[in-house]
């Protein structure tokens, strides 16, 4: 686990750094000066040893799976925790859908096996004898 931890921190650090850089580029760039030049070749040189970096920490995710849900919600400008966060609402209502259902399915249960009771007696004691319930509905 702790091997997961570390790489997936590598990444982040990477990717931060990257960004960082980005972000100086888009600076000094916006508001670019002839003697700026020299900085602006070492952040473009530093942004190049980023993506290599980057480029190098992809085989250590060959084993991670990300839904391209995920991609669509950055694309649209959304954090990608609120699609972590909508799965989980999602899989919270579908367990209380399922939960009902199975409540429900308990109760016809029991209904069908006292209506059947009533109906046909000695058949569902035997039922229940083979089923190892002995109790009397």
């Amino acid at each position: 686990m702790a091997d997961k931890t570390e790489r997936f921190e590598s990444l982040e650090h990477q990717l931060e750094t990257f960004i960082e850089t980005t972000r100086q580029i888009s600076i000094i760039v916006s508001d670019f000066q002839q003697q700026g030049q020299n900085l602006l070749n070492q952040k473009l040189h530093s942004m190049v040893t980023g993506m290599q970096e980057i480029d190098k920490l992809k085989g250590q995710m060959h084993d991670v799976q990300v839904p391209l849900e995920v991609f669509d919600c950055i694309d649209r400008g959304k954090n990608p925790h609120l699609y972590t966060k909508e799965c989980l609402e999602k899989a919270l209502a579908k367990n209380e859908l399922v939960k009902g259902k199975i409540d429900n399915f308990k109760k016809f249960k029991v209904t069908l096996i006292a209506e059947l009771s009533k109906v046909f007696p000695n058949e569902m004691a035997k039922y229940r004898a083979i089923r190892g319930d002995d109790r009397p509905v």
